[in-house]
This record gives structure tokens, C-alpha cells and sequence, in this order.
């Protein structure tokens, strides 16, 4: 990933999106600190793509609707010892 200052990254946008649009993410910096990454539309559409949340992941699978009986132990927890 290459690295811009911002004052560089505005004089040299056209730049800095070209490469971005080319797969190579493009760091922004201001202070020394990175505070920006400019990236592909391709790159961004694959990161914000829809994530299942666990409860659908679990209702969507194969054994969604199976009598498979999840129990949980309810006994108290061990003691801790006294170091």
C-alpha cells in the first residue's frame, strides 16, 4: 500500500484513485498518523457486502428444523481455589 500526506493526496487525486482503482488501497496520512485508505469500488462492495447475523446463519442451516435437543448445564461454577 503506498502512502499519501494529505496535502499530496489532494494535489495528486486523479493519481491516487487511479492506483485505488487498480486494487492497490491507497493510505492517507495527516500528521504522521493514518487516518484514510482510499480503495477500489470492487474492493468496497466486497467489504460492505451483507454479513449474516448468527441468528440467521443458524436458521439457514441444514439443521435448521432437526430435533436436535442444545441443553445447558446449569450447575453453580467450580470453586476457585485460594492461592
Amino acid at each position: 500500500m503506498l502512502s499519501w500526506q494529505v496535502q499530496e493526496a489532494k494535489n495528486k487525486f486523479s493519481e491516487v484513485i487511479e492506483r485505488a482503482s487498480h486494487g492497490d488501497p491507497q493510505v492517507i496520512t495527516k500528521h504522521g498518523t493514518e487516518v484514510a485508505v482510499v480503495i477500489s469500488i470492487d474492493q468496497f462492495k466486497s467489504l460492505k457486502a451483507r454479513s449474516q447475523s448468527l441468528v440467521e446463519f443458524l436458521l439457514e442451516s441444514p439443521l435448521s428444523g432437526s430435533e436436535i435437543e442444545v441443553t445447558r448445564d446449569k450447575s453453580l461454577p467450580r470453586e476457585v481455589p485460594e492461592l
